[in-house]
């Protein structure tokens, strides 16, 4: 449900009970106060800086009364006044540029309510399923991470309470870290990749940053889209509430609605594991249908604040099980990608992937599903942030993708879009052999084409032994050893991603035409 006045929001009114709206209201009035700020706003807290515009609302009475909202701190400011409707308040501050701390008081007649130490920066959601919300006590070297926090005292973490519901709410139901300086006993408990992501980014744009993580282990994309992104992928079914975290939209209601009005920098995401064995093979049209419908309604929330096409990075599949030969994190890893291979792409825009494949971890207790590479991995996106978020000219964030493949009766040559550095492998590029002009799937003939030479920019591979239809690289649960793949960037030490490719079937602009320019054949 929309927080805004109708003549900003009336775009995007969601209905809400108003059994819902009254509950809220009584939660925080419970001790009497005319005057409060929504669950997610606190002490300790970031709010988003210029250009954007940061929103602040909360709950008052009377009725129609008038609620100011004043900063003090490095500046002065005082808004217009609002007016409470429906116990509700809302203001949109004017832009301020990054720093602090503020003081943020909202009045409403002869009471008020103040947030202390706050501060303006960027500020970024973090969400998915268990990998990010792996704590930061159980990575490597956790010891000396923790002991680092608080040199990042403008980097301040925000923990959503593990709720479900089955109707959009208004407001968060539950906190289970509220905002706070990093210190190590609470940053113990944090998503390890976002609070990574946050340092490493604060170390190069120096201002502060805000995490929010609302994630939750063992939960498919399904579960934090809304019915709207669902209904265009016909995964809507009227499936029935059960009180399960796995149910259709149950944490987009009670984790990411409530916090549509919170004016955001960009998104993290680190999910995918629960979809390699549910509605496997739609994760190509249900994540990016769930990335477009968070874009649109935080944009909407936020009154316009949240850029419609905000940035979105997520980390693509690691491991699970060496030696698998189970088909279903390669396709996932592929779905993440829209099946294209790289992001950003025509179905994926401002989007941004930090691969994994290469990041395994077989003596995780935690299970081999949870690596503790994380510092990795928040590095990645971190690569993948200044390069879409930021606009850093020549940032690379992908290893090396193909751009061209040439066909001989005795070899394939790949061409790739970098330098590569290349070692010799045996098994990880595969050919399908088939005379058919059709797709090849899993239960085709796939044959291991090793690696014969390479140049700087190109590797060729033995394909002799029958007539090729499809090749793929990296086709995988389990590629490679600790960041022992065969191809990665030459000057980046990015691994190349997984792909496949389709000759007669499927090229890289999505076409169903036999991409002739892509994948050429050489008498």
């Amino acid at each position: 449900m929309g927080l805004s006045t109708p003549t900003v929001f009336c775009a995007y009114q969601l209905v809400t009970s108003v059994l819902i709206i009254w509950v809220l209201i009584l939660q925080v009035f419970s001790h009497d106060q005319p005057i409060g700020f929504a669950s997610y706003y606190g002490n300790h807290m970031v709010l988003q800086k210029s250009p954007e515009r940061a929103i602040l609302w909360g709950y008052g009475r009377p009725e129609g009364a008038q609620v100011t909202v004043y900063l003090s701190g490095p500046m002065k400011y005082n808004s217009s006044p609002v007016t409470v409707q429906n116990g509700i308040w809302r203001v949109t501050l004017d832009p301020i540029e990054a720093g602090g701390p503020y003081n943020v008081t909202a009045t409403l007649q002869n009471s008020s309510a103040t947030l202390m130490d706050v501060l303006f920066g960027d500020v970024w959601l973090c969400s998915g399923q268990s990998n990010m919300y792996f704590e930061m006590s159980k990575i490597f070297n956790a010891s000396e991470e923790l002991a680092l926090a608080s040199n990042y005292s403008h980097v301040r973490p925000f923990m959503v309470a593990l709720k479900m519901n089955d109707t959009e709410l208004t407001d968060l139901t539950g906190v289970t870290l509220p905002w706070f300086v990093p210190e190590a006993s609470g940053l113990s408990q944090f998503s390890a990749v976002c609070w990574l992501f946050g340092r490493y980014m604060y170390e190069k744009l120096n201002y502060p940053i805000g995490l929010v993580e609302t994630c939750w282990a063992s939960t498919p994309v399904e579960a934090w889209s809304s019915s709207r992104a669902l209904q265009k992928c016909e995964l809507d079914q009227n499936k029935k509430y059960s009180s399960s975290r796995t149910d259709n939209s149950v944490l987009w209601n009670a984790m990411i609605h409530p916090l549509l009005n919170m004016t955001i920098k960009g998104a993290l995401w680190y999910q995918g594991e629960r979809n390699s064995n549910y509605h496997q093979n739609e994760y190509n049209c249900s994540f990016p249908a769930m990335i477009d419908d968070w874009r649109m309604a935080f944009h909407l929330g936020s009154g316009g604040q949240t850029a419609m096409d905000f940035p979105f990075g997520f980390v693509q599949l690691s491991t699970n099980k060496n030696g698998s030969t189970n088909d279903t994190f390669p396709n996932i890893r592929w779905h993440q990608t829209a099946d294209k291979g790289f992001v950003p792409n025509s179905r994926l825009q401002r989007t941004f992937m930090a691969v994994a494949l290469d990041l395994p971890d077989e003596t995780s207790p935690y299970e081999t599903i949870h690596p503790r590479h994380k510092q990795d991995i928040a590095y990645r996106l971190t690569l993948g942030a200044r390069a879409v978020a930021y606009n850093e000219k020549d940032v690379v964030f992908l290893g090396p993708f193909p751009k061209q493949i040439l066909s001989t009766p005795m070899y394939i040559n790949i061409t790739y879009d970098q330098a590569v550095a290349v070692k010799s492998s045996k098994d990880i590029f595969e050919i399908c052999c088939s005379q058919l002009h059709g797709p090849c799937g899993p239960k085709s003939q796939w044959v291991p084409a090793p690696i014969v030479q390479w140049s700087s920019t190109s590797i060729q591979i033995a394909a002799n032994v029958c007539d090729v239809a499809a090749l793929r690289y990296a086709w995988k649960d389990w590629p490679c050893d600790f960041k022992a793949c065969p191809v990665y960037g030459a000057k980046t030490a990015l691994p190349a991603p997984p792909f496949i490719f389709d000759r007669y079937q499927v090229n890289t602009s999505g076409s169903t035409d036999n991409n002739q320019s892509f994948w050429k054949d050489v008498l």
